[in-house]
């Protein structure tokens, strides 16, 4: 069985700018720092509209944090055996590589283009976290992703904790 995936939620008590309201999909996280995508951010813009070479693909490219807007990752559930993939569990594969997203693209499998993402210096997430500004939601399926349309994600996660949105006090925990 493969680790589970870390979802952080966005407590409803984290008003204004990008990460209100925010389900982020965690790739990264250690002493040097922590990064992830936004996934449920849908953006105007298609992902024919973004890429010359994208004819007829409508789906909407998606906002995955404020940090490098130009770089693109691709979130899709079949690997399509390029350098670059990386799995993060049975049906969730991650890549940045032009080449994959491309060949994700030719599969006709459903994907994401996210563009940016989000950071966090060493130790930041973990403090952001103790003020009460994250809810923390592990899963071992990509369902959550996959299965849930963007607009419910928010709460569908917190749903899965048996959490209750306006039971979550402001402040974070205190010793």
């Amino acid at each position: 069985m493969s680790a589970p995936v870390t979802f952080l939620v966005a407590s409803p008590h984290l008003r204004g700018g990008v990460f209100e309201g925010a389900v982020i999909l965690l790739l990264e996280h250690d002493a040097k720092g922590a990064m992830g995508l936004i996934v449920n951010a849908p953006m105007v813009q298609t992902v024919e509209d973004l890429m010359a070479d994208a004819a007829g693909q409508r789906d909407p490219a998606w906002l995955g944090g404020p940090v490098d807007p130009t770089l693109g990752w691709c979130l899709y559930p079949d690997p399509v055996g390029l350098d670059g993939e990386i799995k993060l569990l049975p049906g969730l594969n991650v890549s940045s590589s032009l080449d994959v997203l491309r060949a994700v693209m030719a599969s006709r499998q459903r994907y994401m283009l996210v563009l940016g993402y989000a950071g966090w210096s060493g130790g930041q997430l973990a403090e952001e976290a103790r003020e009460g500004a994250w809810v923390w939601v592990e899963q071992d399926t990509p369902a959550l992703l996959w299965d849930v349309p963007a607009q419910e994600r928010w709460q569908a996660a917190l749903d899965r904790l048996g959490v209750q949105a306006d039971r979550i006090m402001p402040g974070g925990a205190q010793a």
